[in-house]
């Protein structure tokens, strides 16, 4: 009751606050230059305090929320998923000098073979307005002695409850370089001892940065499949700056014909 009579009692307040400075806006033409003087003063320091207002609003209101789940897919889709990395804060951000194996909470892996690091991987917190992910990866790359770099993202099991080769698979990707590379997306399902590997390059060229693996030219035995993960693989990132803006997966039955 108390907080509900605070709020009246605030908005009454306000509501005559807008009253005065509206009324002063349009005597000021004819009001007494000392009275004006003392107007612009007062104006000018809720002025101040306004803007300070305005600016972390502004900032915190255009942030992604923390733990969102848009994300934009097909509409037919029956699954759909973005990994941890690029949901919420990680317990440890990234690192440099990072080896292989090292990983980015519990679903993302950083592997290459380089004799001497000189990679970092850290998360970000992404502010733009045409972000949908709370998060992002960025990595910096400068000298590279090795012969491949990937990040391998585990796929939770939902992903393949249910999987058929009547399935579609499909990869987003927001991308930001530095210097132009070719970024390689292989899609990998384990099925009793074999593992189906798909290999799609992404168009980084294009307003759709996307991949399909169509699991019908698979081998795929759909009685027996245990995982799946995704494998991004860049080719010559040496001094280079990779932001992966956002990652998302989902899935769909192909249309039948």
């Amino acid at each position: 009751m108390a907080g509900q009579r605070r709020g009246f009692l605030d908005r009454i307040t306000h509501r005559g606050a807008l009253r005065r400075w509206r009324n002063a806006a349009l005597a000021a033409p004819q009001a007494d230059l000392a009275e004006l003087r003392r107007q612009r003063g007062r104006a000018r320091k809720l002025r101040r305090q306004l803007d300070e207002l305005l600016h972390v609003a502004d900032y915190r209101l255009a942030l992604p929320a923390i733990g969102s789940d848009a994300i934009a897919a097909p509409h037919d889709s029956d699954w759909t998923w973005r990994p941890e990395a690029w949901r919420g804060p990680l317990p440890a951000a990234g690192g440099a000098a990072v080896e292989s194996g090292v990983q980015l909470g519990g679903e993302v892996t950083l592997f290459h073979d380089c004799t001497i690091s000189e990679l970092t991987l850290r998360q970000l917190r992404n502010t733009r307005e045409a972000d949908l992910a709370p998060f992002g990866l960025r990595m910096d790359v400068f000298r590279f002695d090795g012969s491949y770099l990937s990040l391998a993202v585990a796929l939770p099991s939902a992903a393949v409850a249910g999987l058929t080769k009547a399935h579609l698979v499909r990869v987003d990707c927001m991308v930001e370089l530095e210097s132009p590379l070719e970024i390689f997306a292989r899609l990998n399902v384990k099925s009793g001892p074999n593992t189906e590997k798909l290999v799609r390059e992404v168009p980084l060229n294009s307003g759709e940065r996307h991949v399909e693996f169509d699991l019908a030219y698979s081998r795929l035995n759909e009685k027996r499949i245990d995982k799946a993960w995704l494998d991004l693989i860049f080719e010559g990132p040496q001094m280079n700056q990779v932001v992966l803006r956002d990652l998302t997966f989902s899935r769909r039955l192909r249309a039948e014909i």
